[in-house]
């Protein structure tokens, strides 16, 4: 029992310690300058839409509101069934640096984001492509820090991840688990080293070298990835471009589910795509995840030294995850939640498993796609 709790406490304060410094390494966008003088390259927002007639108005005016002088937003309406391209279009009419390319039909052999987004980047004409969703929010001066940190830096990615704005303690709490997961199994602050293997994407805010981009075949490559944004990460420093993760609270911000439900479903088309739909790797991981929380339990049923490495442990992952709660600006209260959280987090991951393979694959966007043809598209 001793060594078992020791094990615990010891795997706990390095993975702790890793993602907490690791992420202090990370600079954060909205301190960085923004761009002062000369002609800043052209940049070219490409987003996907479909179905977003909630929010797309005001995420869009928040991109086209930035302090940047050379920009367009090319806005694909992927197959919406609602409002969506007709409030793009009325905005198109009020703002000629909007395009809007309406999608009526998906080929074969795609994601319809994926689509998406590799027809809007062939209709940019910028020599930086921002790779955005349609609900997020961007600060006025967010571009202008980027666009200068990857000229200065001579990076052809950068990727900066969002403050996700959750409602509830529990969403909230969730939200932090998400981020100690992806930092654990991303590692963004080594993805600028080209030596190491790591490497990054995020979905709100992959800003690419347009040239990059071309390389290494835009989304072709990655056409049935559900997970496009880290895959698109993955290819580009495979082709041996520069990276670097920043992060981007309170320049880059998502309101990212709106209930528990909600979450639980979202996660349905990549969670499984995101361990490469490895069973065996999907079911370890849950399980380790679990073992981490059995000192709750054995801390009450020792004594001695084990009960006092127990309660250790247990202090440990109360402090990580009440200072990650501080880095993602939410209470650190949300610490208390931290075991429901868990669990709830290798429930999706295990509920989204056994329902794609029930399936036979996932249903996105209101295209079904095999699981077959999905694991075939190995990145």
């Amino acid at each position: 029992m001793i060594w078992f709790a020791g094990m615990l406490l010891a795997v706990s304060v390095l993975a702790g310690l890793e993602v907490i410094l690791g992420n202090r390494l990370v600079a954060r966008l909205e301190a960085l300058p923004p761009w002062r003088d000369g002609s800043p390259p052209r940049v070219s927002i490409v987003v996907a839409a479909r179905d977003e007639e909630r929010g797309i108005e005001p995420a869009v005016r928040s991109m086209l509101q930035q302090r940047y002088p050379d920009l367009e937003l090319v806005v694909v309406d992927d197959r919406s069934t609602d409002r969506t391209g007709a409030i793009l279009d009325r905005m198109a009419a009020e703002d000629p640096r909007l395009s809007v390319v309406h999608v009526t039909e998906l080929p074969s052999g795609w994601l319809g984001k994926n689509h998406a987004l590799h027809l809007g980047a062939q209709r940019a004409s910028g020599e930086w492509l921002l790779f955005t969703d349609a609900d997020i929010h961007l600060a006025p001066d967010t571009l202008s820090r980027a666009v200068r940190r990857v000229v200065e830096r001579r990076v052809d990615h950068l990727a900066a991840a969002p403050t996700l704005i959750l409602p509830g303690l529990l969403l909230k709490a969730f939200g932090v688990q998400f981020m100690f997961a992806f930092l654990s199994f991303a590692k963004p602050w080594k993805a600028a080293d080209p030596k190491s293997w790591f490497f990054v994407g995020v979905g709100a805010f992959n800003l690419v070298r347009r040239s990059a981009y071309l390389a290494v075949g835009g989304h072709d490559p990655i056409r049935l990835r559900p997970d496009d944004d880290m895959k698109l990460g993955k290819i580009l420093k495979r082709g041996g471009f520069r990276a670097e993760a920043v992060d981007g609270s309170g320049a880059v911000s998502v309101e990212w589910y709106h209930s528990l439900g909600e979450m639980v479903r979202g996660f349905e088309k990549n969670m499984f795509a995101g361990v490469e739909y490895n069973v065996a790797f999907s079911v370890a991981g849950g399980l380790a995840q679990l073992i981490t929380l059995s000192p709750l339990a054995l801390v009450g049923f020792s004594d001695g030294p084990a009960r006092v490495l127990f309660a250790l442990q247990i202090g440990v992952a109360l402090a990580v995850f009440a200072i990650l709660g501080r880095v993602m600006r939410v209470t650190p209260l949300v610490a208390l939640l931290y075991p429901v959280v868990v669990v709830l987090f290798v429930y999706i991951l295990w509920r989204t498993m056994l329902l794609n393979l029930r399936d036979g694959g996932i249903q996105w966007r209101g295209t079904f796609y095999s699981l077959r043809e999905l694991k075939a598209n190995r990145v």
